[in-house]
């Protein structure tokens, strides 16, 4: 968190931070598609010839499922539990955040299901069992990468553990406080292996455009722009009707204050970067301060409006592209399975990615071979996740105050139309202070 409010602090100067790693990684990643497609349209055989530089890196990514899957569910029960005992606010928030989530998921579903992306690729199934036809360098290399560890199983024994630790109170602190560096090990990892990105990216695109043509050029930007018209239409049909209805705020004026944080967001692809901010302007907007202090924090873990949306569009997506669409009560299966696996998931860089390979694996393991197309492009669609979840957790943050009768309209009518504008020293003040996030102490910078 340190890092995260000195990168705020620079910004609330004023200051233009230079870019970081992730921005070189972000670039990276754009050339590697640009560059995988224009092989895969010109040189088609040599395209699927790099086919098992995206099997490598999937695997990779398989490889990290289980324990990011075990660690985010242990300390997501705990962190429910430690939500719902700070009373009304926290077991308000958590109740809203579930339902919100939940509805971008049925959203999700609604609209995958509408636009159908990814049909008519008819890429090959993935099959654990059969070698590729590499040469032995090839499969030794891919064959170093451990195999696979069972999702649900892991599910499981995560639900049990968390539960168990719920019961066994301070006793069980010491072990919640292990799981948690742990899990920072384990995020630390798939930071190193989401720098493989690029090379991931381009051989699984060079792969799908050498066998199918443009046709999946069309079929990913299809994705990528259904996905981002499907998050403005949450953001200002959904959240905009219901921050009308109970604050009577309008959701354009309350974008408008957080512009700042807006373009802070989309220049570092994290909602978090942005999170002292909004805590700072939350209270200056004239919601009580336990109450942002409750609120916006939970929001961080439980509210992934983006991310949910995300999630369902791009395994419907992987399915068509497999020739293998999921029937209504598979896709209803997997909705409940990603309701619990991307609680607590606002992890790192790949999370969300390895929340969905989980959900396929989980479900059928035969599809995981269509998640490089995702590889490809999900950077591409992080910066919409990522405004989503931002905004969702600053309207839930007006509508719970409004709720518990802890805001203060006059002020929010005075700070939206520009009367009492937001003092940036103020929020260079807040930023040193320690109480802004307990839920997210723990966490490495997130884009999710």
């Amino acid at each position: 968190m340190t890092s995260q409010r000195g990168e705020s602090a620079v910004a609330a100067k004023g200051g233009r931070k230079g870019l970081d790693k992730s921005h070189y990684l972000y670039i990276a990643v754009i050339l590697a598609v640009v560059l995988g497609a224009v092989v895969g349209l010109m040189f088609p055989e040599v395209g699927k010839s790099l086919k098992p530089l995206g099997d490598g890196f999937i695997k990779l990514i398989k490889m990290m499922i289980a324990p990011v899957i075990f660690c985010t569910i242990v300390l997501g029960i705990g962190s429910i539990a430690k939500a719902a005992t700070v009373g009304k606010v926290g077991g308000l928030a958590l109740g809203y955040f579930v339902a919100m989530s939940t509805f971008a998921l049925a959203i999700g579903l609604v609209v995958g299901n509408l636009i159908h992306p990814g049909e008519g690729l008819k890429l090959t199934p993935y099959d654990p069992t059969k070698k590729a036809d590499t040469n032995s360098t090839v499969d030794f290399l891919l064959g170093i990468i451990p195999g696979d560890i069972p999702v649900l199983p892991t599910l499981l024994a995560a639900i049990l553990v968390g539960f168990a630790l719920q019961k066994m109170g301070k006793q069980g602190a010491p072990i919640l406080t292990a799981i948690g560096h742990g899990q920072r090990l384990v995020f630390r990892i798939l930071i190193m292996i989401m720098w493989l990105a690029p090379v991931g990216a381009f051989g699984a695109i060079a792969a799908v455009v050498g066998a199918t043509g443009a046709q999946a050029i069309l079929s990913m930007f299809t994705l990528m722009l259904a996905f981002y018209v499907t998050c403005a239409l949450f953001i200002v049909v959904i959240l905009g009707t219901l921050l009308r209805a109970v604050a009577g705020v309008n959701i354009f004026k309350l974008m408008k204050y957080l512009a700042r944080e807006y373009l802070l967001i989309f220049s570092t692809s994290s909602s978090e970067a942005a999170l002292p901010r909004l805590i700072a302007k939350m209270e200056h907007l004239g919601v009580s301060k336990p109450v942002v202090g409750v609120t916006v924090p939970t929001g961080y873990s439980f509210n992934l409006d983006g991310t949910a949306i995300y999630l369902t569009m791009a395994s419907l997506f992987v399915a068509n592209a497999m020739g293998t669409p999921l029937d209504l009560g598979a896709q209803i299966s997997l909705l409940v399975f990603m309701i619990i696996a991307s609680k607590g998931a606002a992890g790192v860089t790949g999370a969300g990615l390895a929340t969905l390979a989980a959900g396929l694996q989980a479900h059928k393991p035969e599809l995981l071979g269509g998640v490089g197309m995702i590889v490809g492009i999900d950077r591409f669609m992080s910066e919409a996740r990522a405004l989503t979840n931002f905004t969702g957790n600053a309207v839930a943050t007006v509508l719970i105050g409004t709720w518990v009768k802890e805001i203060d309209n006059g002020q929010v009518e005075r700070v939206l139309s520009g009367s009492e504008p937001f003092d940036e020293q103020t929020m260079i003040a807040h930023g040193g202070e320690e109480e802004a996030a307990p839920e997210t102490e723990n966490r490495e910078k997130v884009t999710v």
